[in-house]
């Protein structure tokens, strides 16, 4: 039904696994988190993916086989009853178990942790997640050419909400007409996340005021949301005529995810929303143009605070001054955020094939928001946007 990961493909990303496995002193990883196991395999069913350092990777499946096999080129893909039987499985296939049982402790829920030291006595659980997402943070040929798809769909969202949006209409209710039209489109209806405490929704859309709203999404920007149980994004406030709205799309096609913002003015909006938008435009260009391999993350951090400065807007750059937001980027691929991570003081240096959404915003406290954003990959000699969308404000 859907075209499968290539071999080429999953080989690559677990020999590069294997070899960070192995630097980093692990004998052998188990991979649980569903991205992860997509990501490393090819497929997202119910199963555990053990990889060791010169040995076949061993897919063991819970449910369900037959999918499994068509989904994933891997060579030994067999069955499990139970996850109880893992010892034992790759005791048979590989004649041994591991010294150390790496796990990705970043999503890895204390009580499975628990549980595998029981299943695996005597192995020293290690932290395996630095490998997995360092290998993950460099995307190949294949992976630009899913996000650029993904990039293609989100374009005809933003062309469909241009069209569609009008004053009178409730923030969450054209949220969820989109939504529905993003379907049509290939859009999984929901968005990727690796930290437990954090929200993916699909739109994020504030209109007016709202944007102006803090709150507790770790972002410049937050929104009402539709009740106090859930205080992101859309809400149920009526958008307007003549004030801006932002919105915030993330948009998740076969695995892949791109995350965009446009300002849409709404009528006549008075000229410093408009002023304050063109800044942020001017930001996102200025921070890809400073992107390219060898350049310390934390360097296109403070540039684009520098250049928030000389464009007047410290105060309100990443939020108010007394609740800013500590990145301008983040990583995206088969979950929203990845690493790296845009932010001050990061050392590691920028290189081709890794992917960031760009988002620099401003937040007016009680009047409105202000920012872009867009996904930019980088190259072997600089920066190129992924994102199909124009860069500019939207005027209906």
């Amino acid at each position: 039904m859907f075209d499968p990961v290539p071999e080429t493909e999953l080989n690559s990303r677990l020999n590069r696994l294997e070899q960070a496995l192995e630097d980093q002193g692990v004998s052998g990883a188990l991979i649980t988190h569903k991205p992860d196991l997509y990501y490393f395999t090819g497929t997202a069913q119910d199963a555990y993916l053990f990889v060791s350092p010169g040995r076949d990777p061993l897919l063991l499946v819970k449910r369900y086989l037959p999918r499994a096999r068509a989904e994933s080129a891997l060579k030994q893909i067999l069955p499990i009853a139970s996850i109880r039987e893992l010892p034992q499985r790759i005791q048979d296939v590989h004649g041994q178990l591991p010294n150390h049982l790496g796990l990705a402790m970043d999503v890895v829920p204390v009580r499975d942790y628990q549980f595998y030291r029981t299943l695996f006595p005597g192995l020293d659980p290690v932290d395996a997640s630095p490998a997995i997402l360092a290998c993950r943070s460099i995307k190949s040929a294949w992976e630009l050419a899913r996000l650029g798809e993904t990039a293609q769909v989100s374009q005809k969202i933003f062309d469909f909400i241009r069209a569609e949006i009008r004053p009178g209409e409730s923030e969450s209710a054209l949220c969820g007409r989109v939504e529905a039209h993003a379907r049509t489109l290939g859009h999984s209806g929901r968005i990727q996340m690796r930290h437990y405490r954090s929200e993916g929704f699909f739109a994020h859309l504030m209109a007016g005021e709202n944007g102006g709203m803090p709150g507790a999404l770790d972002s410049p920007l937050c929104g009402t949301g539709p009740c106090i149980a859930y205080p992101y994004g859309a809400g149920p406030r009526l958008i307007q005529e003549n004030e801006p709205v932002l919105m915030d799309l993330g948009t998740m096609v076969h695995g892949y995810h791109m995350d965009e913002s446009r300002m849409i003015l709404l009528g006549e909006v008075a000229s410093q929303v408009v002023d304050a938008g063109e800044k942020c435009i001017d930001i996102l260009y200025h921070i890809k143009e400073s992107m390219a391999p060898g350049v310390p993350i934390g360097r296109v951090f403070d540039g684009a605070v520098e250049r928030a400065g000389q464009l007047g807007l410290e105060d309100c750059f990443l939020g108010s001054p007394e609740m800013k937001s500590r990145f301008v980027g983040h990583g995206i691929g088969v979950e929203l955020v990845e690493d790296p991570v845009i932010a001050p003081g990061r050392s590691r240096e920028l290189a081709p094939g890794m992917v960031f959404a760009v988002e620099p915003k401003c937040i007016f406290p009680g009047k409105y928001a202000a920012g872009v954003e867009s996904v930019i990959q980088v190259t072997d000699t600089g920066a190129s946007f992924i994102s199909r969308t124009e860069n500019a404000m939207f005027q209906i």
